[in-house]
């Protein structure tokens, strides 16, 4: 599971805290103000670190696979934390705020040394563009933009580190589908599951024999499923074909 590293606990924060924790993030949260960054604000959270900015990423580390959003309450605490994640690894760095006032903070950080294309990489202002105003909408654009990038960043061992199980990737679509390639589901030997594939009949399938896989010790193999009987069934119009590979990891 993705970490998804929450700098600031404001209003925006919360939302998406709520919105990131059903996206299947695991949401940590980082204010260094008690009555922002506590559990009974955030009980969605997998964690919450009332401590300076610098010291909490500091301890929580960098993984290849960890996404960013910085939504602190002034732009000294956005420059001092888009600078500590730009020194390590992350999958995605987003900083909230006007174009002037991204514009400031990466002008200082170039000052700094940090280079123009490592800033350009930064998602500042964050989010996609949908006109959101209020907390609750801009915490949507962002999470939508989340949904975005780490579609287009596909599976990998990042997805779940230090888990076993099987990891399912859809690695050929047919048709109207309901996932694209490159949507992926880790089952567990327990049979639990982290991500989808698309739900419903084919995902069952896929989970059970997943499940099979693990417990015959079989390295992996791949399996076509037909989506046109199942939406026949249903009346729905879409269908198609996929092809899903099976990891052992």
């Amino acid at each position: 599971m993705e970490r998804l590293i929450i700098c600031g606990g404001g209003h925006v924060s919360l939302e998406l805290a709520h919105i990131a924790a059903r996206l299947g993030f695991g949401v940590i949260v980082i204010d260094d103000r008690p009555e922002f960054a506590n559990e009974s604000r955030f009980p969605m959270a997998a964690q919450v670190l009332c401590l300076p900015f610098e010291a909490a990423l500091t301890q929580l580390g960098s993984r290849e696979s960890d996404f960013y959003t910085i939504l602190t309450r002034g732009h000294a605490f956005d420059k001092d934390c888009l600078a500590q994640v730009l020194r390590g690894q992350y999958a995605y760095v987003g900083m909230i705020g006007s174009k002037i006032k991204v514009a400031t903070v990466k002008k200082a950080l170039l000052e700094e040394g940090f280079s123009q294309e490592m800033l350009d990489g930064v998602y500042a202002p964050i989010g996609l563009s949908i006109g959101g105003q209020t907390p609750a909408e801009i915490a949507v654009s962002i999470a939508a933009q989340l949904v975005q990038v780490r579609a287009a960043l596909g599976p990998g061992v990042d997805k779940a580190p230090g888990e076993p199980g099987v990891l399912c990737t859809i690695v050929e679509k047919h048709g109207s589908a309901p996932r694209g390639v490159g949507a992926w589901m880790l089952v567990r030997p327990d049979g639990s599951c982290t991500g989808t594939i698309g739900g419903g009949q084919v995902e069952f399938q896929a989970k059970h024999h997943a499940q099979a896989l693990w417990a015959s010790g079989t390295a992996g193999d791949k399996v076509e499923y037909d989506l046109s009987h199942a939406a026949a069934e249903l009346g729905m119009v879409c269908g198609g074909r996929i092809t899903v590979a099976f990891q052992r990891q």
